[in-house]
């Protein structure tokens, strides 16, 4: 049944896409047919694999497996005591050096310690390829250097050609008019001439072969008989000493055959894992989560063939689902029209719970959070069989049979157009019963129908969720959206109405279908028509959200800016404030050395030297900016001595501090007046 249920999701579609990521042809046949892990622990495993890779790919970092070929049948072959040809042996060393040098890259990746795990493990004999190298190239031929004998049997075997080549040229020139052509060819490993049949007296020797029209003949001139049996000689010994090298080689093969089909494993493994992560990133994929008695979240979930299909192919634009359901919920309901996408939902559920068990990523947005199923389990489509007399119902019941006795606790159950293909009354009698079951007996059953009355078993069974395919009235068209909690709406009277179907037809089926059935088809009109609202002011609530958070980060780099400016205008002033206070001090102390040296200037003078030392007071404090100091109590009375830093000069205190700290001092013939935080105590 899981194998019947891959071919009804397409997984062979999906694995041969996933092949035209890997590099080596191995991979490619492998993730063809791509196996899908029975154990919970194997997928944690692959995943993390892939998380690695993609880690790789990210950084540019990416693996090569270049030189890394498919030697699975030779390395067979080599078990079986078999002679490899000099292509295999030339493959089986390239294979080699790709391996080390794949290992040699992962040594690097230390944020990948699952993919140097694997890599470690690879054995890669360098002697053995080293050897290989010797003794072959990459056409398949056997070098001379493979041993001293065949170098010497070859060595005269050009000698003995050269020979030939030499005598039957000089024939050719003697014998010019008794010659079809002018070449030299050859016949059972011999070399002959193209002589005429009437000159054939012209040119005595072995006659080998003859034209088909009978006009020539192909000669062995008796001056190279002897030559030409010499070199069939050595040609059977050259070819005897080459099976002498191919055998010794095919023997160093088969004494790892072990180690090399171990290492195929793992390059396989390293390639898939590597291919499983770009595919995920050409998807624009995420990692799942898998968790247990948590909501299932697939948000903006996408068909990855449906991708494919429109990247490659000119498909439609792919619509993407949400898939949220509640841990409680069991079995969910989708209902809708016809051609609105119920199939395309299941199967792109399906294979997402595949691909997350394979190891790969979910073509959803972040966090992707699902069970590990144990088991997929599908019925989509109609299975009718005229040879078994099976019509659709027929087909639909045994596949679902074949369901149920696989069926285990952990399963994930698809069914379409569950009961359909009977009776409406028994069709939905038994779909009710089918899906409550599952609901009991399996982790999450998803089922689409046209049944009524299945739509009201969400109010019925906490275990049941509805969930429809929106549909426009105005264009009758379905949109493909998924909407979850709203069960899909009748539209087969709308829709034949406005196809002009007759009115009166219409009227008379609206009776019959009854009034509960349109007030149904109201209400949940209404409903869906919230639910857009409601989306609609989300939508506008995130692009809000996202426009004030430009907004905001906008309004901090201009804040940082004007800081900087502010900064920066602030320092330039201080340097222009401390030129000019260094300027005026200059003037003071020029002033001031005068003084000292005897030198009268008069009272105007000294009172000019007062005013500038109190702007130079003033400009200090409205410019620079305020460093407090440590506050340091001196006691001063009248005939101390105090010493002015910024002059640097010794004043004799004329009165005690007032209680702003100010007193007058005399400097030489000046008398100033002076802050207690100006001076210090001698």
């Amino acid at each position: 049944m899981q194998a019947e249920t891959l071919d009804l999701l397409e997984w062979n579609r999906l694995c041969q896409h996933l092949s035209t990521f890997t590099t080596t042809k191995l991979g490619a046949i492998t993730s063809a047919h791509l196996p899908i892990p029975d154990r919970y622990e194997d997928t944690l495993e692959l995943l993390t694999q892939t998380k690695e890779a993609y880690a790789l790919e990210e950084r540019n970092a990416g693996v090569s497996l270049d030189g890394i070929q498919n030697i699975t049948e030779a390395v067979f072959r080599a078990e079986k005591q078999g002679i490899l040809s000099a292509l295999e042996l030339w493959a089986i060393a390239t294979t080699l050096a790709g391996a080390r040098n794949l290992r040699r890259q992962l040594d690097n990746a230390d944020y990948c310690p699952n993919l140097q795990i694997l890599a470690s493990e690879l054995r890669t004999y360098p002697d053995v390829e080293q050897e290989i190298y010797r003794c072959v190239d990459e056409g398949g031929n056997v070098l001379d250097r493979a041993s001293v004998r065949l170098g010497e049997i070859r060595h005269e075997l050009t000698s003995v050609r050269d020979q030939i080549i030499t005598k039957l040229q000089n024939i050719m020139q003697r014998n010019a008019s008794s010659l079809q052509e002018q070449i030299i060819t050859q016949r059972s490993d011999r070399y002959v001439l193209s002589v005429k049949s009437p000159q054939r007296d012209r040119v005595p020797g072995v006659i080998h072969d003859t034209s088909s029209t009978g006009m020539t003949l192909f000669v062995e001139p008796n001056s190279v008989v002897q030559s030409n049996n010499r070199l069939r000689q050595l040609l059977k010994m050259e070819q005897a000493q080459i099976e002498i090298i191919l055998t010794e080689l095919s023997a160093k093969i088969t004494a790892i055959a072990e180690d090399l089909q171990r290492l195929l494993i793992i390059v396989t493994k390293i390639d898939l894992a590597v291919a499983r992560a770009r595919y995920g990133y050409w998807l624009g994929a995420n990692p799942p989560h898998f968790l247990e008695n948590e909501a299932i979240v697939l948000r903006q979930l996408r068909h990855p063939l449906l991708v494919w299909q429109q990247r490659n192919e000119d498909g439609r634009e792919v619509v993407p689902v949400d898939v949220l359901i509640s841990p409680q919920i069991s079995v969910v309901v989708i209902t809708g029209p016809n051609t609105g996408g119920k199939t395309a939902t299941l199967k792109t559920f399906g294979l997402a719970a595949l691909m997350a068990k394979a190891g790969m990523f979910i073509p959803a947005k972040e966090p992707v959070e699902m069970p590990w199923f144990d088991l997929v389990l599908a019925d989509i489509g109609d299975e009718q069989s005229l040879q078994q007399n099976l019509s659709t119902f027929s087909g639909h019941i045994r596949r679902i049979g074949r369901i149920l006795d696989s069926l285990s606790p952990q399963s994930l159950v698809l069914l379409d157009e569950v009961g359909a293909g009977t009776d409406p009354s028994e069709g939905s009698a038994i779909a009710t019963a089918l899906l409550e079951y599952l609901g009991e007996h399996t982790r999450l059953a998803i089922a689409t129908t046209h049944f009524g009355e299945l739509k009201a078993l969400k109010y019925q069974n906490p275990k049941f969720e509805n969930a429809s395919v929106e549909f426009d009235d105005a264009s009758l068209a379905p949109t493909y959206r998924l909407l979850w909690g709203i069960p899909g709406r009748s539209n087969a009277l709308a829709i034949a109405g406005r196809l002009g179907l007759s009115q009166e037809i219409i009227e008379a089926a609206q009776v019959r279908v009854g009034i509960g059935s349109t007030e149904m088809n109201d209400v949940i009109a209404e409903l869906e028509a919230q639910r857009r609202e409601q989306t609609q002011k989300t939508e506008a609530a995130a692009n809000l959200l996202v426009e004030t958070e430009r907004l905001h980060n906008e309004i901090l780099d201009r804040a940082e800016k004007m800081r900087s400016q502010a900064k920066e205008l602030r320092e330039r002033q201080e340097k222009e404030v401390n030129a000019a206070i260094a300027q005026a001090q200059k003037e003071v102390g020029r002033v001031i050395r005068k003084l000292q040296k005897g030198e009268q200037l008069g009272e105007q003078v000294a009172a000019d030297v007062q005013r500038t030392e109190q702007r130079i007071g003033e400009l200090t404090k409205r410019h620079l900016p305020v460093v407090p100091e440590e506050k340091i109590e001196i006691q001063l009375k009248v005939g101390d001595r105090v010493r002015i830093p910024k002059f640097g000069k010794i004043a004799q205190v004329l009165t005690v501090p007032n209680s702003s700290g100010e007193f007058s001092v005399r400097l030489g013939t000046m008398k100033l007046t002076v802050n207690i935080t100006d001076t210090e105590k001698v």
